[in-house]
């Protein structure tokens, strides 16, 4: 059986304005292969909160 998240997909400037950075930072992250989830759908970038905050939590937003 498929799971069916209810969880609404964000653009990448509502991704960006939650984690209060600039969207030029997100698109830096993924093409730099940062780990950010991030999910093509058609020619735009999607992200889901919850994965957006385990991300954070393991790091993966760190300045190295």
């Amino acid at each position: 059986m498929i799971e069916v998240s209810s969880e609404k997909w964000i653009s990448l400037e509502d991704a960006a304005e939650y984690l209060c950075v600039k969207p030029v930072t997100i698109r830096d992250w993924i093409k730099k292969g940062k780990g950010i989830p991030a999910r093509k759908i058609g020619r735009k970038w999607a992200f889901k909160i919850s994965e957006l905050d385990e991300w954070v939590k393991s790091g993966g937003s760190a300045i190295e």
